[in-house]
């Protein structure tokens, strides 16, 4: 195995493993809505697919990866209204003020939007997912892997369709 096919794994082990002793909170612009993740997120990334540059309005939307059991509402779940924007994935926002706030993937909270955290989540985004879909306008300027789609540690066969 190459250097940097270790590192690549590595990164990615160590961003699955997560930590279960943090708690994290996020809420929307009005403060409406607020919601509590027990761990950190597997994850976190920034796509660049069309679906989440229109539904952020946003040149990218970052998203945090959680298991469904982490996530909880802890005020304001009746203002949460949802928009299926794939096939089995809904965008959950705050009906009031607008501000996106989850991916739900078959009626379970898979993904929060790391906009919404209110303190530090502990982590920093580690990829951009969907660059060949990017907006035309936007030059990616970090040194960040980028991917055209999912990156490979990712099974496409399991996710959901992406524009």
């Amino acid at each position: 195995m190459e250097l940097t096919e270790l590192t690549a794994k590595s990164r990615f082990e160590r961003q699955i493993a997560g930590g279960d002793n943090m708690t994290i909170r996020g809420s929307c612009l009005c403060g409406a809505v607020s919601y509590e993740i027990t761990g950190s997120f597997k994850v976190m990334g920034n796509c660049h697919c069309s679906i989440c540059r229109k539904s952020h309005g946003a040149a990218f939307a970052t998203w945090g990866i959680i298991d469904p059991d982490q996530f909880r509402w802890t005020s304001g779940e009746t203002f949460v209204q949802a928009y299926e924007s794939s096939p089995g994935r809904q965008r959950g926002f705050c009906q009031k003020c607008g501000t996106p706030l989850v991916s739900l993937h078959f009626g379970e909270v898979g993904e929060v939007v790391v906009g919404t955290v209110d303190d530090d989540p502990g982590m920093r985004p580690s990829e951009h997912i969907f660059v060949a879909s990017k907006a035309p306008w936007h030059e990616i300027s970090d040194t960040l892997p980028q991917f055209d789609e999912w990156p490979p540690e990712i099974d496409s066969s399991l996710t959901l369709e992406v524009r």
